[in-house]
């Protein structure tokens, strides 16, 4: 039988499982594709590294890129070495050396999927990314599969498990956030510089690729609204909690008229909602289509062999591509022009957790700023301080019935010009 050989760019945790993979799921991919596949050559760091968790000893390890780019008999590269730069330059190398690429970089595709799709037309080689976003979940290729003939309205999920894992704690048990990005730290859940999981850019990249998909239209990043979780309170979960809803960070995407709405942020999720009850490092897609209704999508969303099987999968397919005569093809060819929506047309209700001076009229000034916007309340509750020993202020939530984020800022500008009120947070409240 036909050997594809396989080059590796990167021998990391995911690097790790889909070597392990290979080896391992030779059987069934034969079985399925009538060809074996076979890991040549892996470009390292360092290779004189000792690695005990698999063997390298028939594979050519080197830290010499031009050993595959040269190499006529490796057909697949796998690139999950992360991050934007140098990875962009070396998968352009590949293609235009006519390497299939096969990546797990959600930043690099978020960013740059476009060029890099076209690169890989020019050179008739094809360019898969199922595994950068939402880790062993195979959300694209389901997308691309399963919904072409629907029409998607909504998608929505938690798309990162870092995140996911210290709202989970802070609300299981009763962690403050530091506490649990710390054990999310130790655990390995969390980098050393959590940036980019706990400010919202890493599922914000997701959400870019999965609007992609779904609505045919490319976002960037500065078009939307992100935020993450590094100022939330303890406070604000246990209240959200005594009201029926879990804080989730969740990536959202709609489609509004003719535009499409994408932003990433807290949003208190109802208790019975399926979002409510994905805990820990999990993932979750939800993907509303106009025919099919809300389907979800649940798995792990990182972790070594998880992340290889999608990886795999694309290896999978693009061997199938190759047998066919079919490479070339680009992995989404959804393709729709969007408007821009604007921020009246973005309506939910909000929760408002706010401070202000125990003394009479701060109510009624807030009521006369909602009632000045056209907004109004569905729920008040006045709950503990953060500091017990703080006799001069009161903290009341608030969750709005519907307000359009043209609304949402006008309140906020109000607000400011008030030195007795403080808003602390507004978050949305899906319903």
């Amino acid at each position: 039988m036909e050997t594809i050989k396989i080059g590796l760019i990167g021998l990391g945790t995911v690097g790790s499982g889909v070597l392990q993979m290979v080896e391992n799921n030779q059987d069934k991919i034969s079985n399925i594709t009538g060809r074996q596949l076979s890991v040549k050559t892996i470009v390292v760091r360092n290779v004189a590294k000792h690695r005990d968790d698999v063997d390298t000893s028939r594979i050519n390890l080197t830290d010499n890129l031009d050993d595959i780019v040269n190499d006529p008999e490796i057909g697949i590269v796998v690139e999950v070495m992360g991050g934007i730069h140098p990875a962009k330059e070396i998968i352009t190398q590949l293609l235009t050396a006519k390497k299939h690429v096969v990546t797990a970089n959600k930043d690099l595709i978020a960013s740059a999927g476009e060029e890099l799709t076209s690169i890989a037309q020019q050179n008739h080689c094809d360019l898969m990314y199922e595994a950068s976003v939402a880790g062993g979940i195979p959300i694209l290729r389901t997308i691309v599969n399963s919904f072409s003939a629907d029409q998607i309205l909504e998608v929505k999920g938690i798309v990162n498990g870092t995140t996911n894992y210290i709202l989970t704690q802070m609300q299981q048990k009763n962690w403050s956030y530091a506490d649990a990005l710390q054990k999310a730290q130790e655990l390995g859940f969390a980098e050393s510089d959590p940036t980019n999981d706990v400010d919202g850019i890493d599922a914000a990249y997701k959400m870019i690729i999965l609007s992609q998909f779904s609505f045919g239209t490319h976002l960037k990043l500065n078009e939307m609204k992100v935020s993450g979780i590094r100022h939330m309170q303890l406070l604000d979960v246990e209240t959200a909690a005594s009201l029926g809803y879990t804080i989730k960070l969740l990536g959202i995407a709609r489609r509004i008229n003719d535009g499409v709405f994408a932003e990433v942020g807290p949003v208190l999720v109802p208790a019975d909602h399926p979002l409510a009850t994905i805990n820990n490092e999990n993932n979750a897609v939800m993907v509303t289509g106009q025919a099919v209704g809300e389907t979800l999508f649940y798995g792990p969303g990182a972790g070594g062999l998880p992340t290889a099987n999608s990886v795999l999968s694309d290896i999978v397919s693009v061997t199938k591509n190759i047998v066919l005569g079919t490479t070339g093809n680009s992995f989404n060819n959804y393709q729709n022009q969007a408007d821009h929506v604007k921020a009246d047309e973005v309506v939910y209700p909000y929760y408002l957790s706010l401070e202000m001076l125990d003394i009479p009229g701060q109510m009624l000034k807030l009521t006369q700023i909602m009632t000045k916007i056209g907004a109004s309340f569905s729920q008040i509750v006045q709950t503990k301080n953060d500091n017990p020993t703080d006799n001069q202020t009161a903290r009341v939530v608030i969750i709005t019935h519907d307000m359009s984020k043209t609304q949402l800022a006008e309140l906020k500008d109000a607000l400011e010009q008030k030195d007795t009120i403080n808003l602390l947070a507004a978050y949305k409240v899906l319903s």
